[in-house]
């Protein structure tokens, strides 16, 4: 849902669309990307099988949002950390994110769109997605 929210804003103002996926390289052998779109306790997880998956999530959101203008970045690190880097880097006027772990203990103990929200250097619209 957020990806088709940014996409409408996008297309509406002419705009380019940056989407972006996070994934972190495996420390103890287990390995996560985005926000839990794959995990796998496999210590021989290798940093291109991580890089390749979180292109295949950004393919994925690429045709959600087509007809969209898009730049994708596939990028190591936390997502939060990530999206407000790219957006800092591309000078982004507005941070789309989706609501997931907005409620709950999640919520208590910090997610990525509150994280995202605290420290963006534009607006952020937060899209209901639970």
């Amino acid at each position: 849902m957020a990806v088709r929210v940014a996409a409408d804003l996008a297309k509406l103002h002419d705009s380019v669309l940056h989407l972006v996926n996070a994934y972190k390289i495996p420390s103890g052998g287990v390995a996560v990307v985005g926000a839990g779109a794959m995990a796998a306790a496999d210590p021989t997880l290798s940093s291109a099988a991580l890089k390749s998956s979180s292109e295949k999530t950004l393919a994925e959101a690429a045709r959600i949002a087509e007809g969209a203008k898009i730049e994708t970045h596939a990028v190591v690190g936390s997502p939060a950390d990530m999206v407000i880097q790219v957006a800092e880097a591309v000078g982004a006027d507005i941070i789309v994110v989706g609501s997931k772990g907005m409620q709950g203990a999640r919520r208590m103990i910090g997610s990525v769109p509150n994280s995202v929200a605290h420290r963006a250097p534009c607006h952020v619209l937060v899209a209901k997605t639970a």
